[in-house]
């Protein structure tokens, strides 16, 4: 009997090059992903039964083209076909067949259906959040809260986004250098959409969106080799790697946050972040400077620090210096403060945050820093309502949890301080 989370895990692993191939034949999103859909419920049926095939997503894309051709032509008839009975032997034909698919026919369908939902004719908020249902597979909840927005807005602005693609007579095709070129920006924006979107999931959540982050990864590098010479696209994948090599140390073994500077550094995985390193000495051999390639470096500063005291703060506070120039953000602003506290103190990063209260006012991570730069000023009462507005903004049960510490620890240590700093 086949693990039913494999076969869950697998479904989400294989849906980008399902719906790519799938695509690629039926020139229709809809018709794509009601194949796919159909794929699905035959696996549900066919591999607990017979085992998993050696290659899920070859299996997903035979399974769902026949389904679609024979949708197709039961709409064409206006009859249905016979019953399957009669016209399959009911052994597992697919599997056979779906073994000798080529891989390499397929190998550059995600790539296609990426440029495909980035199409020029789309707003760039459209472009990302279309890519993010028809590419990852992401639910609307999801992606609206990636957007900050409502979920029947998001439903919208994907349905428009649809009909937009379905009514512009799109070419199904993989577009050429130029148009790959103006559309790498939004291409890279929503790879890494979905690496955050896996990345940010709680412990409870960890395994099932965990692969999220891989396939952001695997998508950066993908991307990487088709622009080879883009510093930031090195700079993407860079920070994708270097952010993933610290996922075993995120979390204790009861599901709480772990700080940075309180991880375990030797469970960070090495491989992945001398991949990121060796990235990132190759980008700035350019001299263009963007958005991703700042990230990484300041992810490789940590990286790069056997211990927490020897990270250079001094060093990140001004490489997000340049990342407000370069991507003006309430969001870099307020990260930037972290290092502003290491290196200047709290009140001086509590002197930068105050004026985003009004811009971040829902948001866990301000209420969290803000309590935490009170707390070691000393201004408890401040602290705890703080942290109390985190706690009601908290996006995972270990986020919440974190704050509680916070608190657990100025109930016990509730004595007169006067502006004392930690």
């Amino acid at each position: 009997m086949t693990d039913p989370h494999w076969i869950e895990a697998a479904l989400t692993a294989a849906r980008p090059q399902a719906v790519g191939a799938l695509l690629r034949y039926f020139r229709d999103l809809d018709t794509a992903e009601e194949a796919f859909q159909e794929a699905c419920l035959r696996a549900l049926k066919t591999w607990p039964k017979n085992g998993p095939p050696r290659d899920p997503a070859a299996w997903l894309i035979f399974v769902g083209r026949n389904t679609g051709i024979d949708a197709a032509r039961r709409r064409a008839k206006q009859q249905p076909l016979p019953p399957e009975e009669l016209v399959s032997d009911l052994e597992d034909a697919e599997t056979s067949m779906a073994e000798r698919l080529d891989g390499a026919d397929y190998r550059d369908d995600i790539l296609r259906l990426l440029f495909i939902c980035c199409h020029p004719d789309l707003p760039a908020a459209q472009q990302i959040a279309l890519a993010l249902r028809i590419v990852s597979g992401l639910s609307v909840k999801q992606i609206a809260k990636a957007f900050l927005v409502g979920e029947s807005a998001m439903e919208q602005r994907i349905t428009r986004a649809k009909g937009r693609i379905q009514g512009a007579d799109v070419p199904f095709e993989t577009p050429g250098a130029i148009e790959r070129s103006e559309r790498l920006a939004a291409v890279a924006a929503m790879v890494y959409l979905i690496f955050n979107e896996g990345y940010s999931a709680g412990p409870s959540e960890a395994h099932a969106r965990a692969p999220l982050c891989d396939e952001a990864i695997r998508l950066a590098r993908l991307l990487l080799r088709l622009f080879q010479t883009e510093p930031e696209i090195m700079g993407l994948t860079a920070l994708l790697l270097l952010q993933h090599a610290r996922t075993a140390a995120r979390f204790d073994e009861n599901g709480q946050i772990v700080l940075l500077e309180d991880q375990d550094r030797s469970l960070w995985n090495r491989k992945m972040i001398d991949e990121g390193l060796a990235l990132i000495d190759k980008a700035m051999r350019h001299r263009r400077v963007g958005p991703y390639l700042v990230q990484a470096a300041i992810a490789a500063l940590h990286a790069r620090a056997a211990k927490p005291e020897d990270t250079d703060w001094a060093e990140i506070d001004l490489l997000y210096a340049t990342l407000e120039r370069l991507q003006p953000s309430p969001v870099v602003t307020l990260n930037r403060a972290v290092a502003v506290s290491k290196v200047k103190g709290p009140a001086a990063a509590l002197e930068m945050i105050e004026p985003l209260e009004e811009r971040l006012s829902g948001y866990f991570h301000f209420h969290g820093l803000k309590g935490g730069l009170l707390m070691q000023l000393g201004r408890d009462e401040e602290a705890r309502v703080a942290f109390d507005c985190a706690i009601a903004r908290a996006n995972t049960a270990a986020e919440a949890a974190h704050i509680r510490m916070h608190i657990d620890r100025l109930m016990k240590d509730a004595t007169p301080r006067s502006g004392k700093r930690a």
